[in-house]
């Protein structure tokens, strides 16, 4: 065996800040002090590593010293600590407009899991696997998520099935508060998937069928509209590079939103 020095790609001030939610949350338990394995701040190391794409988390507990049920234990206790700080749909909102952003950009993503076959029947009465995506032709979670203009992530929801389109899913999670945001002068932007979302809810005109074309100003909507949401669209990007382990995820479908609800920065 050949030990070696590895330094981990992310400020110490994360780490902290990291290890004092772990730490509030064991005396909100009541965990005796001493008792766990891991201090609140090598937890939180252990949790950062994952979240760099160190996925093999019974090497992350040998590396750490523990076993491999408690490694398995401390990331999922990490995932739940650091999901519980994310805002939810409404306080996003909120702060959007207390920002006074122009808008929210509206787009959804599909990130890979590990997942068996689960049967159910299509809108035709078909039988289909819920959680294969045709569009991105594998076992993924269907996250809807609103950006800022400068591709911030503000919000991300739930996690729907990879068969399910994005309008559905945004339908389920988002779209009857973008109504009433767009009431209060906070308009959405998206992308074609999101045709016919309704008031509010600004996407790409659609090309006419039988070879006509699209009138000077509706193609100039488009050419803007696009050029708005472009940044904004920067968001899913930003986590997937940033945070690697959200490009393709080991773990229960049911984890994905919480995996991915809090950007860490």
């Amino acid at each position: 065996m050949i030990a070696h020095r590895a330094t981990l790609d992310v400020s110490r001030a994360l780490v902290h800040h990291v290890a004092r939610l772990l730490h509030a949350e064991r005396r909100r338990r009541g965990t005796p002090k001493g008792s766990p394995a891991l201090t609140p701040f090598w937890q939180a190391v252990m949790i950062l590593r994952w979240f760099r794409r160190e996925h093999d988390i019974p090497k992350l507990g040998r590396d750490h010293r523990v076993s491999r049920a408690t490694a398995y234990r401390y990331i999922d206790e990490g995932i739940d600590v650091l999901a519980a700080q994310a805002p939810d749909l409404q306080e996003a909102l909120d702060r959007a407009q207390a920002d006074e952003l122009a808008c929210v950009i509206l787009d959804g993503t599909l990130i890979g899991i590990d997942r068996c076959a689960e049967q159910i029947l299509s809108v035709k009465g078909e039988p289909i696997d819920s959680w294969y995506s045709g569009k991105a032709h594998q076992h993924a979670g269907n996250l809807q998520a609103l950006s800022a203009p400068s591709g911030l992530p503000l919000w991300i929801s739930d996690v729907e099935p990879g068969s399910v389109h994005d309008l559905t899913a945004a339908r389920t999670h988002v779209l009857g508060a973008l109504y009433a945001a767009a009431v209060r002068r906070l308009p959405t932007l998206a992308d074609g998937g999101y045709d016919g979302a309704g008031i509010g809810v600004h996407a790409p005109i659609k090309q006419p069928q039988e070879n006509q074309v699209l009138s000077p100003d509706n193609r100039t909507y488009n050419q803007l509209l696009r050029g708005l949401r472009c940044l904004g669209e920067r968001g899913f990007a930003l986590l997937k590079g940033r945070w690697p382990i959200l490009q393709h995820i080991t773990a229960g479908p049911s984890a994905i939103g919480d995996i991915a609800r809090e950007p860490l920065s």
